[in-house]
């Protein structure tokens, strides 16, 4: 993954928050990640996604909710991973993150949904140092599941980094 993902944060996530519970696990390629079920409000089959000009490249476009716009990220072009085509498994996961002013609705792809971990404090780890030049907020941390790791994201400072929220946010206005 890409070190600019995400702009430094004065506090880490993983730092004094209670990252224990409900986690929903999804791919990207082989890696797999998690982010907590309290921010997901909807999994849907990939659907038709309308594009919006001048977006950065990983925003797809937008889609109609039940009679509300909201923003598809694809989260591989996020990460910088290559693009791939949509399959049947591919997935978008509607959150719901902390925009500007309000809570906002997105959609992030993903290439598959694998399952819900109810997650204990003994099963995360601190997100380990990569060095001094790499910031890593949007990594809530490391779990160990049955001999795997699970990438705990966290996914308002994926979705806000970078601008890419209030931009957004312009956009939908």
């Amino acid at each position: 993954m890409s070190a600019t993902l995400a702009a430094p944060s004065e506090c880490s996530p993983a730092r004094g928050v209670n990252r224990a519970g409900k986690y929903l696990t999804f791919h990207l390629g082989r890696e797999e990640f998690a982010i907590q079920v309290l921010k997901v409000r909807e999994i849907m089959g990939i659907q038709d996604i309308t594009a919006v000009p001048q977006t950065p490249e990983c925003v797809k476009g937008v889609i109609n909710l039940r009679g509300k716009v909201i923003p598809v990220v694809d989260l591989r072009l996020k990460f910088g991973l290559p693009e791939l085509e949509y399959s049947q498994r591919t997935c978008i996961i509607v959150v719901q993150v902390h925009g500007a002013g309000a809570p906002m609705l997105m959609g992030i792809v993903v290439d598959g949904v694998s399952e819900v971990l109810n997650l204990v404090a003994a099963d995360i780890e601190d997100t380990p140092d990569f060095g001094r030049d790499v910031s890593m907020p949007y990594l809530l941390g490391m779990a160990k599941v049955k001999g795997k790791v699970k990438i705990l994201l966290d996914i308002d400072q994926i979705l806000s980094s970078q601008g890419l929220l209030s931009g957004l946010e312009s956009v939908l206005q």
